[in-house]
C-alpha cells in the first residue's frame, strides 16, 4: 500500500502554514490602528477570545474536515478506508495536545506582536484612526490566522504518525464523520482531479 503521507489533502492544508504569517502581519496593522484603550489586557482578552478561541474549539471538538477546500468538501460516503483512517487521526489525544500547545503559541505571538504595534503606526496611518477599527481588523486577521496555524499543525500531527499506529488505526465511521468533524460547503464525491494514490 502507498504510504499514507502522499494523500494530497493533508500537503494542502499543509501549506496553510505560508499564509500564516501575512495574516499575523495584518493582525500587527490592526493592533497599531488608534490609540491603545487604557486597559490593554481587555484589548488582548477580546482579540485573543474572539480570534483564537473559536477555532481552537473546533479542532478540539469537532476538527476541520480536511477533504475539503474552500466551499467544496468531499463526500463522507466518497472517502476511501484509507482517507476515514485519516480522519481518526485527528480524533487522538496526540491531536488535542498539538492544538492546545498551537494555540499557547498563538497567545504569545498575539502579545509580541500588541508589543510591537507602536512599529507598525506609521503604515496602520493610511487607516482610520478608530481603536475598535483596528481591533477588528486584529480579531478577524487572528481568526484567520488561527485557522491557518491549527489545521496544518493537525496535519503534521498526522505526518508524524508511525507506520506502526498507522497499521493499527481503524477507518473513522463515514455516518459519523459530518457530525463529529466540522464540515463546510456544497459536498461532492470528487474535487482534486487526481485519484488518492492510498
Amino acid at each position: 500500500m502507498t504510504n499514507f503521507r502522499y494523500e494530497p489533502y493533508l500537503w494542502l492544508h499543509l501549506t496553510g502554514f505560508a499564509v500564516a504569517p501575512l495574516t499575523l502581519q495584518l493582525v500587527w496593522l490592526g493592533l497599531a490602528v488608534g490609540e491603545p484603550l487604557p486597559l490593554f489586557w481587555l484589548e488582548l482578552l477580546i482579540v485573543g477570545l474572539f480570534g483564537i478561541v473559536p477555532i481552537f474549539w473546533m479542532q478540539w471538538t469537532r476538527p476541520f474536515d480536511i477533504f475539503s477546500i474552500l466551499l467544496l468538501a468531499v463526500r463522507p460516503d466518497s472517502l476511501t478506508p484509507e482517507q476515514c483512517k485519516i480522519l481518526s487521526l485527528f480524533k487522538t489525544q496526540k491531536h488535542r495536545t498539538l492544538t492546545a500547545i498551537a494555540s499557547l503559541i498563538l497567545v504569545l505571538i498575539l502579545w509580541k506582536l500588541y508589543q510591537l504595534a507602536p512599529l507598525g503606526a506609521m503604515t496602520a496611518a493610511i487607516l482610520p484612526q478608530w481603536r475598535f477599527l483596528g481591533l477588528g481588523i486584529a480579531t478577524i486577521a487572528l481568526l484567520l490566522s488561527s485557522v491557518f496555524v491549527l489545521v496544518p499543525v493537525s496535519v503534521l500531527g498526522v505526518f508524524l504518525t508511525s507506520q506502526e499506529a498507522w497499521l493499527t488505526t481503524q477507518p473513522y465511521p463515514s455516518e459519523k464523520i459530518l457530525s463529529d468533524f466540522t464540515v463546510f460547503g456544497l459536498r461532492l464525491r470528487k474535487i482534486l482531479p487526481v485519484e488518492s494514490p492510498i
